[in-house]
């Protein structure tokens, strides 16, 4: 099978990887604005080749979307307008604005709307990772209106790369995704400028810089280019998880004001519960 990626950057490279290496691709076709990246992508053998968007589409079984969620908007309508039977699937990771975008399009139904949950605070076609997406989920939105050839085929891709399937429809989906995935970015963020701001001895922060804090601040390495569009997609669901955050904040600002220990003791032993999702 001929799969087009357009986007040859963590999730498009990664995906490219784990296609070939399961056979499932016999060739990949890189689409790729960024020529140094396109370069550097048939140099790590994560595109065969790279073509203009027409030529590739025209020359595919299946295309992946794989941008940056503002220039999906762009381009799905694009590749649907391309499209003679193939199959097209985004990876983005909010899908209420193209699931809305497209609905009224002829070909609605060769579009399949994918979140695959997983990746890394890194960037490019140097970040892809091999065998990345075993045993992780991935969210199939709207699935009724895509076509049931495209379903099957996108579905069966999934299970290939040892993929859980869950299936909600694409409001739902934003909502939750703000806060497993949104807010834990913008906490990210947030501490990071605070110990910018804070700690200004660079030496006292890579001395001490324990394993809690390095995995709690490794997201604040991630593109905004990224994830600035993500935020504006999903503004409305992120202020209403960050309102709920700042309050838990407070809660705890409280507790030390008022030297109030017992209430802080019992804040904490609340959030122990999550052991009960996450083992």
């Amino acid at each position: 099978m001929v799969v087009s990626i357009i986007g040859l950057g963590l999730i498009g490279g990664s995906m490219s990887l784990s296609l070939k290496a399961k056979g499932f691709a016999s060739s990949v076709i890189g689409v790729e604005s960024n020529m140094e990246h396109a370069a550097r992508a048939i140099e790590l053998g994560l595109a065969d080749f790279c073509l203009p968007l027409e030529e590739a589409v025209s020359q595919s079984d299946l295309i992946i979307l794989a941008t940056p969620i503002n220039a999906s908007e762009k381009i799905l309508p694009q590749v649907l307008d391309l499209v003679n039977g193939q199959v097209v699937f985004d990876v983005g990771s909010t899908k209420s604005v193209l699931c809305k975008l497209v609905a009224q399009h002829p070909k609605r139904g060769r579009y399949v709307a994918t979140h695959p949950m997983w990746g890394t605070e890194n960037s490019g076609p140097d970040a892809a990772v091999k065998n990345a997406f075993s045993q992780k989920a991935t969210v199939i939105c709207n699935a009724e209106q895509s076509d049931d050839d495209a379903l099957r085929m996108v579905r069966d891709m999934y299970a290939l790369l040892q993929m859980h399937l869950v299936y909600m429809e694409a409001d739902s989906h934003d909502m939750h995704v703000a806060y497993i995935s949104h807010i834990s970015h913008i906490t990210s963020f947030a501490l990071a400028n605070t110990v910018l701001e804070k700690e200004r001895e660079e030496d006292a922060i890579f001395e001490l810089a324990s394993g809690g804090f390095e995995s709690t601040v490794r997201l604040a390495k991630s593109n905004a280019d990224m994830w600035v569009p993500i935020f504006m997609q999903n503004r409305d669901n992120v202020l209403d998880v960050l309102n709920e955050h700042i309050s838990q904040l407070r809660k705890f600002k409280a507790c030390l004001e008022k030297e109030n220990y017992e209430y802080l003791k019992e804040l904490i032993e609340n959030a122990n519960g999550i052991r009960r999702i996450l083992k």
